[in-house]
């Protein structure tokens, strides 16, 4: 009897004397797979989609440390590990003597400090011999003490086109190996990731300085990244020879890497060109090299926002929002109207259809990301505790009059100044885990988006078959990935009798910043003569308001903001936003592009709240209010 007792308790009824083992009793296999459902929703989900992402990690690509010579010369006092711990969530001195601290900590951080001359400011700061030895590096140290930092910096930028004149790869590889250390000692897989990095700096000609800037991130540990060095604008200040530097690195080490460019604003028409800098027009293996080894692009940041131009975008009345359209980056050359169409990423997205149709390849496929380019080590993006470009522009009621690029020629108009700035932006990526390796996929597949700074959330996904009411499931994402594509993807080839596709997108606010005005799905194409055209759709508005027959919402969502005080209030605006779209004039023998653009309603500036706390009062042109907002990576169409 007691036998008997004992093998119903494994659920079975078992004669006496009956032979059983483990495996007679378990089920098999086989056995699964003849049951016609199984209860646990998430078994199938895991199998069927094994890039389904988890969740949305925030972070920086664009960080300078005092390691940057136009960081570190011009008083930044913070390296690397502040830089961490500051991103981290931990309180830090900055190099005013300030305390700082994030909101909330990021998930996150790329350290970026410059190849060129990587060194050149820590080694001046503690007398390296070896530099003191050096007539420039001499020069260079005494004018630093004597508090010319920014003069000798100014100096030392002029010799990138007449070459290192320390030429010391020594000097570069200390500092790189430090970096490396940094990186690996704060790196926590599943709690905090520190992708290991470095900015290529090219600037083109000594004529012209045009900012073609790319940040490399490795994938990889810094026992693989170390046995490199940066690829430095010395060597070349063409972007297929750092492509080449990265085919190297992947074949020679067996590791990934990955170039994200960034300010195409500054870059007089060079950063999405259809000529590469030799000259030639860009064929198929250009545009092939590029999607492959820049798939992203950082969209928005301090030294102004990417994404839209209003001198293009003429029927969008957001395209005009951070606008740095002077000239370049040294302030040289004017800006003239026929670049701004190969500076901005949504014109850029077009002309990638038009060269596709024409080569077989679209090099600028590319996603979005935002980050700071702060050279300040601190990673702070929101306006309330924004810690300006450089060490010189930290809090101060004197700070938004300091240059942040003073103009080579001495004329000021093609100077751009602190007030200038946008406390900007962020990286979101979304990922299956928050280690180098599922930050990096994430942002390989481009399933990214960037922000102006705030943490809005979105979702975004293309494909033929959502139905309506999809997008209020709870299940969504899991629907969104079995029926079509997430953003950074290219929609499923069109099925049979499928006139148009159909999108859910999804926002939802910051908790601790503006709640949402609208969710707009921007659209390219290139028609049938090769023709460039955009459109914009608001697809889900807050507070009730209607959209008009032509997909516009005409009727503003209000202002809440006291500019003197530095306050607003949430009672305008909707906490979350979801709609289904479907294209109501798709074509489907032209090719198309679509991303999401996420609004907050009106909040303060900086510029504002430092008018508040310091008790002074800003220049009438300076913004008091914006409109914080987030750009997803595009989902493409091609028939």
């Amino acid at each position: 009897m007691k036998r008997k007792c004992l093998m119903m308790l494994a659920g079975l009824i078992i004669l006496p004397g009956s032979a059983i083992s483990q495996t007679d009793i378990s089920p098999t296999a086989a056995d699964i797979a003849e049951k016609e459902k199984i209860y646990s929703p998430y078994v199938e989900r895991t199998v069927r989609n094994s890039d389904f992402a988890e969740g949305v990690y925030w972070g920086d690509t664009h960080l300078h440390t005092r390691y940057s010579s136009d960081s570190g010369m011009i008083g930044n006092r913070l390296g690397p590990d502040e830089a961490y711990r500051f991103a981290k969530g931990e309180e830090v001195l900055t190099s005013t003597g300030q305390r700082a601290r994030l909101i909330r900590p990021l998930d996150f951080l790329v350290v970026s400090d410059h190849a060129e001359a990587l060194g050149l400011a820590p080694f001046i700061a503690e007398g390296n011999p070896d530099l003191l030895a050096t007539k420039s590096g001499k020069r260079w140290y005494e004018m630093v003490n004597a508090g010319q930092g920014y003069e000798a910096f100014r100096e030392w930028a002029g010799t990138m086109f007449t070459g290192d004149p320390i030429k010391s790869p020594a000097m570069q590889r200390s500092v790189w190996d430090r970096q490396i250390e940094a990186a690996e000692a704060h790196d926590n897989p599943g709690q905090f990731t520190a992708l290991i990095g470095f900015e290529w700096t090219s600037l083109n000609t000594a004529e012209t300085p045009s900012n073609l800037h790319r940040v490399v991130i490795f994938r990889d540990d810094g026992r693989r990244a170390s046995r490199v060095i940066p690829f430095t604008a010395y060597q070349s200040m063409d972007p297929e020879d750092l492509w080449k530097y990265m085919a190297d690195y992947e074949e020679k080490v067996g590791g990934r890497i990955m170039a994200i460019p960034h300010n195409g604003n500054m870059s007089n028409g060079l950063m999405f060109s259809i000529e590469r800098l030799n000259g030639r027009k860009i064929d198929r293996d250009y545009a092939e090299a590029r999607m492959k080894w820049e798939p992203l692009y950082e969209v928005t940041q301090i030294k102004g926002d990417g994404e839209a131009h209003p001198f293009l975008s003429t029927e969008d009345e957001f395209a005009d929002y951070g606008t740095w359209d002077k000239a370049d980056i040294a302030g040289t050359k004017p800006k003239e109207d026929w670049m701004l169409q190969y500076e901005y990423a949504r014109t850029a997205l077009q002309v990638g259809l038009q060269q596709e149709l024409k080569l077989g390849a679209n090099p600028f496929k590319f996603g979005m990301v935002g980050s700071t380019d702060a050279h300040t080590s601190l990673a702070a993006t929101r306006d309330e505790n924004f810690w300006g470009k450089m060490p010189t522009a930290e809090p101060s009621p004197d700070r938004y009059e300091h240059y942040v690029i003073k103009s080579l020629t001495g004329d000021d108009q093609y100077s751009t100044y602190e007030y200038e700035t946008l406390a900007s932006g962020l990286a979101a990526v979304w990922a299956r885990e928050n280690t180098r390796e599922g930050i990096f996929n994430g942002m390989q597949k481009k399933e990214t988006y960037a922000t102006t700074g705030t943490r809005i959330t979105v979702r975004f996904f293309g494909g033929w078959d959502y139905a309506e009411n999809d997008v209020f499931k709870p299940d969504v994402v899991s629907i969104g990935y079995e029926k079509g594509v997430p953003m950074g993807g290219d929609m499923p080839a069109r099925p049979d009798g499928k006139k148009a596709p159909t999108f859910m997108v999804g926002a939802l606010k910051d908790p601790w910043s503006g709640n949402l005005d609208r969710i707009q799905i921007i659209k390219g194409w290139v028609d049938r003569k090769g023709n460039r055209h955009e459109k914009i759709y608001d697809v889900a508005v807050s507070d009730g308001r209607s959209i008009d027959d032509d997909g516009r919402c005409r009727t503003p969502v209000g202002n809440t903001v006291d500019e003197q005080n530095a306050t607003y209030l949430n009672n305008i605006g909707d906490a979350e936003l979801r709609v289904m779209w479907i294209d109501p004039d798709f074509d489907p023998e032209v090719p198309a592009v679509y991303y999401a653009r996420v609004m907050e309603i009106p909040t303060p500036t900086w510029q504002s709240y430092d008018q508040a706390f310091f008790g002074m009062e800003m220049e009438a042109d300076v913004p008091l209010s914006h409109q914080e907002r987030a750009y997803t990576s595009p989902i493409w169409y091609t028939p």
